[in-house]
């Protein structure tokens, strides 16, 4: 004869549960940097955290990403922020390799011609591929990719060439697959590369800003901008009236002395901003700029420590 016996829950356990069925009922995840309610083991503040710091007690809470348990304690091994989701602990680390997700934006750099497929550098783990299935033929033809074109991949791509594109999916390896199957996506020229940590570039509607000083900026995901001059919208590179060839042309245009002057100004801003862990938007990045404007700042000052920190405190506090 088999009896079952059956033993009363824990106090602990009954809290957990009951926790996690009322963030469920009230329709509404319970979410908090450094939350008011996690009592006496989180620091106040918003101060960062380091490898090696105890966060709060293993049994009231579960570890996450950038934490490990150690003697009955969470504990931080990256320097970073801590999250909170209802009773899961994590620690957001500051500088990281670009985490992809599909549909992102991302600016790139080929590192090498391989058949019918290139490699590109996006500042994550392992480099994205490019296939040649996924580029637009110049003209914008629509067909097939043939031999011929694979002979002459060096013409639309080559070695150290940049390039705006999209992540389109992933491999079995995890590698990512791009496409540049837009107007808006291809070789990249008449600009500069500036390059952040990818925890600081804001997920906006259009990463792709005009400023009113006649420069472009395109903000990617994994953290390498994009600075050059203005196009205009209505003579992008494949529409009518313009050279098919160009969309793959290595020739910089003419860029005159204010427009090279205006770059300079906004390369500069957008270091000084990621040199204070400042995230980077197209209203941070248009305040900055107005700022740096009406204090008649020049572009060689800008990296002055004192011009930095009024820079800071003006435009700081919004991000």
């Amino acid at each position: 004869m088999i009896t079952f016996t059956s033993f009363p829950k824990s106090k602990d356990s009954f809290s957990y549960t009951a926790a996690k069925f009322s963030a469920v009922d009230g329709n509404d995840m319970d979410v908090d940097v450094y939350g008011d309610d996690y009592g006496e083991d989180f620091d106040s503040g918003t101060k960062l955290t380091y490898p090696g710091e105890s966060i709060t007690s293993s049994y009231d809470y579960m570890r996450g990403h950038g934490t490990f348990i150690d003697q009955g304690n969470v504990i931080s091994s990256v320097a970073g922020t801590i999250e909170r989701v209802n009773k899961l602990v994590s620690v957001r680390a500051i500088r990281t390799r670009y985490n992809p997700e599909v549909g992102d934006l991302i600016v790139g750099r080929i590192t090498e011609v391989q058949p019918r497929r290139w490699k590109v550098d996006a500042n994550s783990r392992q480099d994205a591929v490019l296939m040649l299935s996924s580029i637009n033929l110049p003209g914008g033809v629509q067909r097939r990719k043939l031999e011929s074109d694979e002979l002459q991949m060096r013409q639309f791509f080559e070695g150290g060439d940049l390039l705006v594109a999209e992540v389109q999916a992933f491999f079995a390896d995890g590698a990512m697959s791009l496409h540049t199957r837009s107007l808006t996506y291809g070789k990249l020229r008449n600009g500069q590369l500036v390059c952040v940590p990818p925890i600081l570039i804001r997920r906006l509607k259009s990463h792709f800003v005009s400023l009113p000083c006649n420069v472009d900026l395109i903000l990617g995901l994994n953290g390498y901008i994009w600075v050059s001059k203005h196009i205009d919208q209505n003579r992008q590179p494949g529409e009518e009236g313009l050279d098919a060839e160009s969309v793959y042309s290595n020739q910089n245009e003419a860029i005159d002395a204010p427009t090279r002057m205006a770059v300079s100004r906004v390369t500069n801003l957008i270091k000084v901003l990621a040199s204070h862990f400042v995230p980077l938007s197209d209203v941070i990045l248009l305040e900055a700029y107005e700022w740096a404007v009406e204090n008649d700042v020049e572009v060689k000052d800008l990296t002055q420590p004192d011009i930095c920190e009024g820079l800071i405190a003006t435009v700081g506090t919004k991000g």
